[in-house]
């Protein structure tokens, strides 16, 4: 396993959707250094905190491990982007985290 990897990959999506290593810790119900150390490769994570970090980050347990992506997935997203500007690109990434926070804010307080 390559552990710096996977924790760069887990840092890179929970800076993308906005969470502090503070707010990612909570939701995640460790501490901020745990965080810290999977995301820098110093240590590595039991099952269950890596099926946590998946769904917290929206993330297939197989792209945090081996950066396996399903192209089918991405597709159609890609598909709808490719008309669109530069700028409403920018927009619509931007309406995607919004969305994306809300609705893990939504299960949370479920």
């Amino acid at each position: 396993m390559d552990w710096v990897t996977i924790g760069a990959r887990i840092r890179r999506q929970r800076e993308y959707l906005g969470y502090t290593r503070e707010n990612f810790a909570e939701l995640l119900d460790v501490t901020p250094k745990f965080c810290s150390d999977i995301e820098l490769g110093a240590r590595g994570m039991s099952i269950p905190t890596l099926c946590k970090i998946s769904h917290i980050l929206r993330l297939k347990t197989d792209y945090i491990l081996f950066g396996k992506t399903e192209e089918a997935f991405s597709e159609p997203l890609t598909l709808l982007l490719q008309s669109c500007t530069d700028s409403e690109r920018v927009y619509a990434e931007q309406l995607l985290k919004t969305f994306l926070i809300a609705m893990n804010t939504k299960k949370d307080s479920l």
